[in-house]
């Protein structure tokens, strides 16, 4: 090996030993170093110091190897390398939620603009695979973790070892684990959502929750929803009702319920915990024979595509999900770079979309 700067070859390469390759997919670094005539270890120089560490003679011998063989290195080994991946681990609870959907784009756009891919590991809702969630992307070395966890009960692992690698979660805190956290700012969204019901009229309101066990997001929602009722005294009320099991029978009473304790009259309002509740509720409203604005008023979190298109179009709270997975991927990839500091928390705004289901009582239309 020579010990002056080598100079890139000008003659024409010498021709490489012939290797034998059927039957294989792709030819791999030790067909090239057969066919250059040298080790494994000299390829791999070639690819990541080959001026500083190779011949001229012995470079132009890997290059013609390469050439012949059309071999072309795997960039996970060449990131493995130099001990990364370039590779982030997104864990969402369920992929199925749109929630999730408009995360991941916002995460993955990120991480592709700084050079990441992700791979993803849906949970499907069920908190026993969180564990092994993070086993599984730990063994395929990736370099950080982006969190959209079930939430945790007592008694449910914690997810406190990630193997060394840095970690954010998205949406929903996570007891024991100190990562930086991204989220819509739910005690403000809430008191948005209420505030315009509580305005327009409605003074007796219904918030529709999924199980609320150990999962954040749905308690300060819930929380928030308590403390605006109580803000407003005696002339507003409010009830919350957690969705436990997939019973319509219970959902229809509660909708009675509240249109009793509103006297009849079009002063009741829901207000859903998320697209999936809202679904639900949309649904009841159909077995009821009753219509959003006229019967009752609503106000949701989340705003699908589908909420203009559901009665006189659905009032929502529309959650800044694509910026939120790239706040998630930016905070990840500053703590894979090397910042040291105390674990962040990002609340971004929501913001209240109006449509018809929550304008018939400011017309009075339940006055008739």
């Amino acid at each position: 090996m020579s010990s002056s700067k080598p100079r890139a070859p000008t003659a024409k390469a010498p021709a490489a030993a012939p290797v034998d390759t059927a039957g294989r997919d792709r030819p791999t670094i030790a067909d090239v170093a057969a066919a250059a005539g040298v080790s494994k270890a000299t390829v791999s120089r070639f690819f990541n110091h080959r001026e500083r560490l190779l011949s001229p003679d012995i470079a132009a011998r890997v290059e013609a190897a390469i050439a012949q063989l059309g071999y072309v290195p795997s960039p996970m080994a060449q990131a493995l390398s130099h001990g990364r991946s370039r590779l982030i681990g997104l864990v969402v609870a369920d992929i199925t939620n749109p929630f999730s959907v408009a995360v991941l784009r916002g995460a993955e756009e990120a991480c592709q603009e700084a050079g990441y891919l992700v791979m993803l590991f849906n949970l499907g809702n069920d908190r026993q695979r969180e564990r092994r969630a993070i086993d599984a992307l730990a063994s395929y070395q990736v370099d950080g973790f982006i969190l959209n966890t079930q939430g945790q009960d007592e008694g449910h692992a914690e997810l406190s070892s990630l193997h060394g690698r840095p970690a954010v979660l998205v949406d929903r805190r996570h007891a024991g684990l100190e990562a930086d956290f991204v989220s819509l700012d739910n005690p403000g969204a809430m008191r948005a959502a209420c505030t315009h019901l509580i305005d327009g009229g409605w003074s007796e309101l219904l918030y529709v929750t999924q199980p609320l066990a150990g999962v954040s997001s749905r308690l300060e929602r819930a929380a928030a929803f308590s403390q605006c009722i109580r803000e407003r005294g005696g002339g507003v009320q409010g009830a919350v009702l957690e969705l436990v099991d997939a019973s319509d029978e219970v959902l229809d009473a509660a909708l009675r319920a509240l249109r009793q304790r509103a006297g009849g009259r079009a002063r009741g309002a829901v207000v859903a915990g998320n697209s999936v509740v809202t679904l639900r509720v949309a649904a009841a409203m159909v077995r009821l024979g009753w219509a959003f604005g006229r019967d009752i008023g609503f106000a949701g979190f989340d705003d699908p595509e589908w909420a203009p298109l559901i009665g006189p179009g659905l009032t929502t709270v529309a959650q800044p999900t694509h910026a939120i997975g790239r706040c998630a991927a930016q905070c990840l990839i500053e703590r894979m770079q090397g910042l040291q500091a105390p674990a962040r928390e990002r609340l971004l705004p929501g913001k209240l979309v109006v449509r018809g289901s929550s304008m018939a009582a400011v017309r009075g239309a339940g006055d008739r």
